[in-house]
């Protein structure tokens, strides 16, 4: 069967490739805007090249039209810290999938302990066994109703032990493989 993503609507076309762009890493997104934490939930984000160390996550807007909480935060303060997600809080992150005002916190409603790691980014979730401190780089002009943002990793926070001494990580990170999570451990 040869699909034509012309002839496919936007949220099949999405189904479709999220479905098969597997497994995808499970992350939360940490910003923060006038002293409101926001930790939302993201599948849809990979790595684009190891130098720059960069990444690419593509955000949408909410049903109103306006940006999503997340967007708005890393593009005015231009910093986001993305906590990978592991058995032992994957029922936190699904809890952050729940749309809040803007003006409330993921962090502190659901009661999730964070940690401040680096001065300039947002603090990490402290369940997360690896953390990525990132500055915003570019925005990808697309037609749509999502915003790909290139993503720029400054500094990663790995639990101790995790690191072997060829830089081989050892983290037990879930992964979204259609739409279930699976346990990236054994991929």
């Amino acid at each position: 069967m040869i699909l034509d993503y012309k002839d496919v609507n936007g949220i099949n076309r999405y189904k479709l490739m999220s479905d098969t762009v597997v497994p995808r890493p499970i992350a939360w997104i940490v910003t923060e805007d006038d002293g409101v934490l926001n930790a939302a939930p993201f599948s849809y984000f990979i790595p684009i090249s190891s130098d720059p160390a960069t990444l690419i996550v593509s955000i949408g807007h909410k049903d109103d039209g306006t940006q999503k909480d997340s967007l708005a935060n890393i593009l005015k303060s231009k910093k986001a810290t993305i906590c990978f997600v592991n058995k032992d809080n994957v029922e936190q992150v699904k809890k952050c999938a729940l749309a809040l005002e803007k003006n409330e916190s993921e962090i502190e409603k659901f009661e999730i302990d964070v940690h401040k790691v680096l001065d300039d980014y947002p603090p990490m979730i402290s369940s997360s066994q690896s953390a990525l401190f990132c500055d915003y780089y570019s925005t990808v002009e697309l037609p749509g109703k999502t915003v790909p943002l290139v993503l720029e990793i400054k500094h990663q926070f790995i639990e101790d032990d995790r690191l072997d001494a060829k830089h081989h990580v050892n983290v037990e990170n879930l992964g979204r493989n259609g739409s279930y999570f699976k346990a990236m451990v054994d991929i």
